[in-house]
Order: structure tokens, then sequence, then C-alpha cells
């Protein structure tokens, strides 16, 4: 069994999402097309991204924890993890929104960018050597910027409170995949490449990192289904 602890992960992180989205009062699956595209969108840079860290050796995949079939440097659980996190991602972002009225959130904004322009900014400036750190804080800005002053977003503040909503799935997922529960990590890191500040066995640096990829998967999804036309 150890052999499919990863793929286990992935499938339940994504089970219950996937057989409440044919409930007829979310009918999310009526969207699969579309996040599919939209995850793919963001999966391509992300991936690339853990391609260049696994070959540096900023991190790496112990396969025992895995099925062995490795694509690019990368085992086939990790290109499935940009897929199935998303998914439950989008999945809990879209009901929050159909249900409830979290608009007030927006009214954080502003607040939700400038303090996270100064402690990215710190955090690259002080910490520049460290790779893992400073990649995280400059795509995270980068993000953010884009979303913010470019495109204008009116929904980073909502997206931000259902990110922490989604905190106990982070903790769980990211926790045995760095080691919380198990005998040893599925992913571990270079120590010269991060802060070393870890939430449990989760750097913290991997909270940043999901909040960068999980504002660009609402952001395509929201797009394209705009575009496409649609409606809840």
């Amino acid at each position: 069994m150890q052999a499919y602890t990863y793929l286990l992960i992935n499938f339940f992180t994504i089970i219950i999402c996937f057989i409440a989205s044919f409930d007829r009062r979310i009918r999310f699956n009526r969207f699969f097309g579309i996040f599919l595209l939209s995850s793919t969108i963001v999966a391509i840079p992300f991936i690339l991204w853990d391609v260049w860290f696994t070959k540096m050796g900023v991190w790496w995949f112990d396969t025992k924890y895995t099925l062995g079939i490795i694509i690019a440097g990368l085992p086939l659980e990790e290109w499935l993890f940009f897929f199935c996190i998303p998914f439950s991602c989008v999945f809990t972002y879209f009901c929050l929104d159909k249900f409830f009225n979290f608009s007030w959130a927006d009214a954080l904004n502003n607040v939700i960018v400038f303090l996270s322009f100064i402690l990215l900014t710190v955090c690259a400036l002080l910490y520049y050597e460290r790779t893992y750190t400073l990649v995280t804080a400059l795509i995270t800005l980068l993000t953010i910027f884009y979303l913010h002053f470019i495109v204008k977003s009116e929904w980073i503040g909502q997206a931000t409170f259902t990110y922490l909503i989604l905190m106990p799935g982070f903790f769980a997922v990211n926790g045995i995949l760095t080691g919380s529960v198990i005998e040893s990590p599925v992913v571990n890191y270079n120590p010269n490449e991060f802060l070393g500040i870890r939430m449990f066995t989760i750097p913290v640096e991997d909270a940043v990192y999901g909040y960068s990829q999980f504002l660009l998967n609402i952001y395509f999804f929201k797009l394209l289904k705009n575009k496409l036309i649609i409606r809840d």
C-alpha cells in the first residue's frame, strides 16, 4: 500500500468534491471542461517550475510512496496534484460564491494587496539567496500585481477568505506529503533553499506557493466561464 500513498492523497482530495459536483443544487459538473482548460493553463508554468526545482535539487520526491512512473523528472502523482488540488479549491470557491454572500471581503482587497507586497518584498530582498523563498515571493508578487492592478479583479478578498477556509485541508494534504503522519516525507526540501520556518512539517513557502496557484486558478476559471457565457 505504501506505493499508493501519494495517489490516495490525490484521490481523497478530490473524490467528495467530485461526487458533490453532480448535486442538482450545485451542478458544478457543467463546468468540468472549463475547469480542465483553466487548470491546465495554470498547471503548465507551475509544472515547469516543479521540474526545474526538482532538477536543481531544491526539492525531491521519495518514490517509495509513488507508483514509480516518472515523467520529466516528476512522479505521475505530482502531475495529478496540479489538477486534483485546484479542483477541490475551485469547487469550494464556486459553492461559497453560489450559496453565500461574502462580498464584504472585497473591502479587504487593498489591505491584502498592501500587506502582501510588504511581506513578500521584504522576504525577497532579505532571503534572495534561498531559491524557493525568492521565486515563491516573486511569483506571488507578480500574481497579485497582475490581478489587482492590471485586470483589476474585485474578488481577491473573497478568494483569500476561501483560502483561509481551505487551510485545514491544506494542513492535512501537505502535512502528509511533508511527513507529518508517515515514516518519512514524500516531498523533501533542501534546507539551504528555503527559510526553514515550518508549520508543523510544512515549509511556510508552501502556503504562499499554494496561494498564488489558487488565485490563478480562480482567475482563469472565472475568465473562461464568463467568456463562454455559462451561468450558475
